[in-house]
């Protein structure tokens, strides 16, 4: 499974307008919607699991990343999305720090084994201190494709 695979590039959000956790959430199932990740009706329904899902445990694992996830009905195909804030968001995170680069991962309920592999592909990249670094640079659409190409390329290698 690669990056680009399940990740919708013009979702991508090279800069945030929400500046709190939930406004995040919702700025970013609303850009999946858009694109035609998420049927317009479900979206709301979408959003909500997504919160409810980030009230039980936090999704902020430090280091500047959150990696806000949920399996949903309404969700047929898997979609992903990366969005940045560079003012930071409060996720509460592991290490208390603010949030600059947010992840959202949907996927079907239907679909619990490839949920796991992308939420582990995603990991290990967000592992990796380069890739965080480049990532909260990334101002561009375009520059969060070529790091996911990019990342899809190292792990093959």
């Amino acid at each position: 499974m690669k990056l680009i695979d399940f990740f919708v590039i013009d979702a991508c959000i090279p800069e945030l307008t929400a500046t709190d956790r939930n406004g995040v959430i919702r700025e970013m199932v609303d850009k999946l919607s858009e694109c035609g990740a998420i049927d317009e009706a479900e979206k709301e329904a979408v959003a909500r699991a997504c919160i409810a899902r980030e009230n039980h445990g936090s999704t902020g694992f430090g280091k500047g990343v959150a990696v806000p996830h949920v399996k949903h009905p309404a969700i047929k195909k898997m979609a992903a999305a990366i969005a940045r804030s560079t003012v930071g968001v409060d996720f509460a995170a592991l290490d208390r720090a603010p949030v600059y680069t947010i992840v959202l991962l949907l996927s079907s309920d239907s679909e619990p084994d490839n949920h796991l592999a992308a939420m582990e592909r995603i990991f290990r990249h967000l592992q990796r201190d380069n890739f965080r670094r480049f990532l909260r640079q990334a101002d561009t659409t375009e520059a969060m494709r070529d790091l996911i190409i990019e990342a899809d390329e190292m792990q093959e290698s």
